[in-house]
């Protein structure tokens, strides 16, 4: 029979070897963060959106910065000159709201996150709205499809986005650097 073994109390405790957070594996460890050190969660507009916070905040700013770039160059990319200024505004106003929005991956932040969430609605009706009302739907069927497209999923992940701003600015215009209960 087995003798059982008694734990050596004397040896440090040490933890397990873990890799460097370095490279690529730390930009997705950062961009999943759900964690309080990802930042302050936003207050509920109107009480009720996003629906869900299944989409960390970083994931969605990047989805921003490619949905902008993506209407700006299906503009340029068109022969139709109403696509190409309308995809060029599209696009350049998502940027920039997005370079000046509170939250980790911006330039400065000067916009509170619940106005960027505002501005996450308004740009993608306006992207589905565009080629129609503006008539270059059926002139460029392309740049049309991906002003739609890029509309609606703008729309989709703002409804699951867990928006978080960095500096505890909100709409109001006051700073709450503890969230206390918000979205618990």
């Amino acid at each position: 029979m087995a003798e059982p073994q008694t734990p050596n109390i004397s040896a440090p405790l040490t933890p397990p070897s873990l890799q460097p957070d370095t490279g690529l594996r730390r930009v997705v460890h950062r961009a999943l963060d759900r964690s309080a050190a990802a930042g302050i969660l936003s207050r509920p507009l109107f009480g009720k959106l996003p629906l869900r916070r299944w989409i960390p905040q970083d994931v969605h700013s990047l989805l921003d910065y490619k949905g902008g770039t993506a209407s700006v160059l299906a503009g340029l990319l068109s022969d139709d000159p109403v696509a190409k200024a309308a995809g060029v505004a599209l696009g350049s106003s998502v940027i920039g709201v997005s370079l000046l929005t509170d939250y980790r991956m911006s330039l400065t932040k000067l916009i509170p996150i619940e106005a960027h969430e505002i501005a996450d609605y308004v740009y993608g009706a306006s992207a589905i709205l565009a080629p129609f009302v503006l008539g270059y739907a059926r002139r460029s069927p392309w740049a049309a499809a991906i002003h739609v497209v890029v509309g609606l999923s703008t729309i989709l992940a703002s409804l699951v986005t867990d928006y978080r701003c960095q500096t505890g600015m909100h709409l109001g215009g006051e700073l709450a650097t503890d969230p206390g209960a918000i979205g618990a």
